[in-house]
């Protein structure tokens, strides 16, 4: 039994080394193999009938992956890339400097609504239009 938590432990630490893009092409290629969806299901409506179709087709699926668009750098690059750096620190200076300049440019792709808007936050206060894609 301590094999199998010790494998699942080192499992966990492969797993939380990963990047975004690594960890949705996991996902992905885990839903392939066994056949899966990783989507959270979806309870069914109580209401019944025609009036239950038609809300159906009226609501939108609710966007569960964003990207973070830098629309513009604004006035204050520096701060803008300063930010930027923050939110990915794998980026160096000139990477991320070339991403301002590049305007209007993804910054942050396949991420959740939370981290999102929280990105989306920073870089706002930092001076840089932003859009949520």
């Amino acid at each position: 039994m301590a094999d199998k938590k010790t494998k699942i432990d080192d499992l966990i630490k492969e797993v939380e080394k990963m990047s975004v893009l690594e960890l949705s092409d996991f996902v992905k290629a885990l839903e392939e193999k066994f056949g899966v969806s990783a989507q959270a299901m979806v309870a069914p409506s109580t209401s019944s009938g025609q009036g239950a179709k038609e809300e159906a087709s009226e609501t939108k699926e609710e966007q569960t992956v964003f990207n973070v668009v830098v629309a513009s750098s604004g006035e204050n690059k520096i701060s803008v890339i300063k930010a930027l750096r923050e939110l990915v620190p794998t980026l160096g200076l000139k990477e991320a400097k070339d991403l301002v300049d590049a305007a209007p440019k993804e910054v942050i792709t396949q991420v959740n609504k939370k981290t999102a808007d929280e990105a989306k936050d920073k870089l706002t206060a930092a001076g840089a239009t932003v859009e949520l894609k």
